[in-house]
C-alpha cells in the first residue's frame, strides 16, 4: 500500500487539493490561508508545495500531508481519503489484507444498512401497523412520492422481526449488532420496535444509520426518537440529514437552510425548498458546519420556536460566527413542518425569504412574551439586549438599536447610554492556547523556535554554547547543523528518517517566521531555556533535599543546598546579563539611528558625544543603586533559603 499512497502523493500536488476547499495566497515560496478548523482573524494556516505538506502555526497546531487535510476537512477516514485521492489521481489500488478486511467490515455494514432499508419499506407498505404508519405521514402532508424518495419505512413492534430477516438472508448476528441494528444483552433483540423509521443517508445516498419516530405507543414510557449508535458508518457529530440531497443545491443557491427535525427537513424539500438539511435530533457541532462551509458561508437558521429552539438557535449563532447567518421570524407554529401543513407552502417559502439578521432575532427574544409598558419587564429587556448592542463593533448599528429601544420601551436615550456604559463586556475572542489538539511544554515550544531560527540562519549556531539543554531530536539536529552549516533538508531527511514529518514542520516554520523578530526572538528562546533547564534543576534538588531531611542525612543535604544557592546565583546572573544585553541592544538602535540622521550635520557630533558622555554617567549611577538594590535583594533571598 504504501508504494500506492507514494504514487498518488507523486500525482497529485497538495497546493490544487488545498485549493479546491479552500482560497490559498502565495506567500514566498508557500502558500498561506486563514485555518479552516479553527477561527482566526489573520492567516496562520501554511502549505508548503516543496514538501507536500500543511501546517496551522496558529490556533490548533494541526498538520500533515494530503491525505491528512482531505481525512480532517471531510470528516472521513484514512481508507476513504485514500480511495477518494486515488480516484482523482487516477491510481487504481491494490488492496492490502488489513485494507481488504476493513472495506469488508465497511461494506459488511452498508449491506446490512441497505437490506434493513428495504425490510422497512416493505413493512411501510405492506404490514397492518406500516399502512396505519403511512396513513399519518400523509395525514402530517407528505405526499408518497416523498415518502418513496426519502425511504421512510416502519419497524415492526417484535423483537427478533428484523435480525431474523436479515440473519435468513446470511448476515451473522456479530455483524447486525455492530450495524446498530441489534442489541445484545440475555437475548439479541432489534434497536428499533414499533416506529416509523427515517433513513440517515451518507454523501453517495448510501444508507449509514436511522433516526426511529415512536409509533402506536405511548410516548411516555419510550424515547420519541431513537437514533442509530455510533458505527464505523455513523458519527453523530458529522451525520447531516438531507445533505446527499441539499448540497448541490446549497452550492447553487449560496446558502443553506438548517432545521432540526427530519420531518422539517423533508417538508421544505417538498416545498422546493432543496437547499435544506437536519442536524437529525443532535446538537450542532463544529464538523457539521465544517461540512457545510464546503458549499455556502451563508446559513438561515430555522429551528423550532420554542425555548429549546431558541436556546439552539442562540448556540448556533456562537459557534458559526465565520457564516453570515440569518434567523426565521418567529410564528405560532412550533416547526417549520407545522408551518406548512397549516399556513402553506407559500407561507414558509416567503418566511425563508425574509429571514432577519442576527440583531433583529436577539432583540424579537428579548421583547418575547413581555409587556413593553410594565417597567420590570422594561429591565429585563435591557437586561437581556443590552449586552448584544455593546458587542456591536459599528457605532451606526449601536446607535439604530438603541433608537430602537428608545421607540418601543418610552425610555430616554441618555438612560439606556447609561445602562450601556455600566456593561463590561470581555472580548471573548477565542485563545490560542487553548485550541491546541496537540498540547506542547513550554520547552518544547522553545526548542522548536530556536531550531527554525538556526535552520533559517546557519550562523546562529555559533550562539548555542551548551547542546545538551536540548531534548532529542532537537539537539543532534542541532549538532549536525553545527558540523555542517551548509547541510540540506534532503541530507538532514536521510540522516534522520523516522523523523521526517518532524524536520518538515520545522523546515516550513523557519520559512513563514516574520523577519522583524529574528534575532531578539532566538536571543531571548536562548535565554528562556538555559532559565527552564535551571528551574527544571531546582526542583529536581529541592525534592531531593526534602528526601534527605528525612533520612537525617544532613552531609548532603548542607552539599545539595549550596548546589542550590549556586543555582539560584546562576538563575540571577542570567537574568541580568539578559537585562544588560536588552539594555545594549537598545542603546546601539539609538546610536544607529542617530548616526543616519547626523549625516548631513557634521557640526553636531561633538554636541552628540557629549550628551552620550552625560547619558553613560547617568546609567553607571543608576546601575550602581541597581547592583545596591540586587546585592540586598540576593542578601535576603539567601537567608530565605537557608532558613
Amino acid at each position: 500500500m504504501n508504494s500506492e499512497i507514494e504514487e498518488i502523493k507523486s500525482r497529485l500536488n497538495i497546493v490544487d487539493v488545498i485549493s479546491n476547499y479552500i482560497k490559498l495566497e502565495k506567500a514566498g515560496i508557500n502558500y498561506r490561508a486563514r485555518c479552516p478548523f479553527h477561527d482566526e482573524k489573520s492567516a496562520s494556516f501554511f502549505v508548503s508545495p516543496s514538501r507536500q505538506i500543511w501546517h496551522c502555526f496558529g490556533g490548533c497546531n494541526e498538520g500533515g500531508d494530503v491525505f491528512k487535510f482531505v481525512m480532517k476537512i471531510e470528516g472521513i477516514e484514512f481508507y476513504d481519503a485514500l480511495k477518494l485521492l486515488a480516484n482523482r489521481a487516477g491510481v487504481e489500488l491494490k488492496h492490502s489484507k488489513e485494507w481488504k478486511k476493513e472495506k469488508n467490515q465497511r461494506q459488511i455494514l452498508l449491506d446490512l444498512s441497505e437490506k434493513a432499508c428495504l425490510f422497512f419499506e416493505y413493512q411501510l407498505e405492506k404490514s397492518k401497523k406500516g399502512l396505519e404508519a403511512k396513513e399519518y405521514l400523509l395525514n402530517r402532508g407528505l405526499k408518497k412520492d416523498t415518502i418513496k424518495k426519502w425511504r421512510i419505512g416502519y419497524a415492526p413492534d417484535t423483537w427478533q422481526g428484523l435480525s431474523d430477516f436479515l440473519i435468513s438472508r446470511g448476515f451473522n448476528r456479530e455483524d447486525i449488532i455492530k450495524a446498530g441494528l441489534a442489541i445484545q444483552k440475555d437475548k439479541m433483540f432489534d434497536r428499533f420496535r414499533g416506529r416509523i423509521m427515517f433513513p440517515i443517508t451518507g454523501f453517495n445516498s448510501e444508507a449509514i444509520g436511522f433516526t426511529g419516530r415512536i409509533f402506536g405507543k405511548d410516548e411516555k414510557d419510550e424515547a420519541k426518537y431513537l437514533n442509530s449508535p455510533a458505527t464505523i458508518l455513523y458519527d453523530k457529530s458529522k451525520a447531516i440529514y438531507g445533505i446527499d440531497k441539499a448540497k448541490v443545491e446549497i452550492r447553487r443557491k449560496d446558502f443553506c437552510v438548517l432545521v432540526e427535525g427530519n420531518v422539517d427537513c423533508i417538508m421544505s424539500h417538498q416545498a422546493g425548498i432543496d437547499n435544506c438539511i437536519a442536524t437529525s435530533g443532535t446538537a450542532l457541532t463544529n464538523l457539521h458546519l465544517n461540512i457545510i462551509k464546503r458549499y455556502s458561508k451563508k446559513l438561515v437558521l430555522a429551528f423550532d420556536m420554542d425555548s429549546a429552539g431558541n436556546k439552539a438557535t442562540e448556540k448556533a449563532i456562537e459557534m458559526a460566527d465565520e457564516f453570515e447567518i440569518k434567523v426565521v421570524p418567529r410564528s405560532q407554529d412550533k416547526d417549520p413542518a407545522d408551518i406548512i401543513l397549516k399556513e402553506g407552502e407559500e407561507v414558509w417559502k416567503k418566511m425563508i425569504e425574509k429571514s432577519k439578521p442576527i440583531s433583529d432575532f436577539f432583540f424579537e427574544l428579548a421583547l418575547f412574551d413581555r409587556d413593553t409598558k410594565v417597567i420590570e419587564d422594561k429591565k429585563k429587556i435591557l437586561k437581556e439586549f443590552l449586552p448584544r448592542v455593546k458587542k456591536m463593533e459599528n457605532a451606526i448599528e449601536q446607535s439604530y438599536w438603541i433608537e430602537k429601544l428608545v421607540d418601543t420601551l418610552k425610555i430616554k436615550e441618555d438612560d439606556i447610554r447609561k445602562e450601556l456604559k455600566k456593561i463590561n463586556i470581555q472580548k471573548q475572542e477565542i485563545e490560542e492556547k487553548e485550541c491546541f489538539v496537540d498540547k506542547k511544554t513550554r520547552r518544547q515550544m522553545i526548542e522548536e523556535k530556536i531550531l527554525a531560527l538556526v535552520i533559517k540562519k546557519r550562523d546562529r549556531i555559533n550562539l548555542l554554547k551548551d547542546f545538551t539543554l536540548f531534548s532529542s531530536p532537537f539537539k543532534e539536529v542541532l549538532e549536525k547543523i553545527k558540523e555542517n552549516k551548509e547541510i540540506t533538508f534532503e541530507e538532514l531527511k536521510e540522516e534522520f528518517k523516522d523523523n521526517f514529518n518532524f524536520l518538515s514542520y520545522i523546515f516550513l516554520k523557519s520559512e513563514v517566521i516574520e523577519e522583524t523578530e529574528e534575532d531578539e526572538e532566538f536571543k531571548m528562546c536562548v535565554f528562556e531555556i538555559e532559565n527552564l533547564i535551571i528551574k527544571e534543576k531546582q526542583q529536581n534538588l529541592h525534592l531531593e533535599i526534602r528526601e534527605l531531611e528525612k533520612q537525617g542525612d544532613s552531609a548532603k543535604v548542607k552539599a545539595l543546598l549550596e548546589e542550590f544557592k549556586n543555582l539560584i546565583k546562576y538563575e540571577e546572573n542570567n537574568q541580568k546579563k539578559a537585562c544588560f544585553k536588552k539594555e545594549t541592544s537598545k542603546e546601539g538602535d539609538k546610536e544607529e539611528a542617530s548616526k543616519e540622521s547626523d549625516k548631513e550635520k557634521e557640526t553636531s557630533k561633538e554636541g552628540d558625544k557629549e550628551e552620550a558622555s552625560k547619558e553613560s554617567d547617568k546609567e553607571k549611577e543608576t546601575s550602581k543603586e541597581g547592583d545596591e538594590e540586587n546585592s540586598k535583594s540576593y542578601k535576603a533571598k539567601e537567608e530565605e533559603k537557608e532558613s
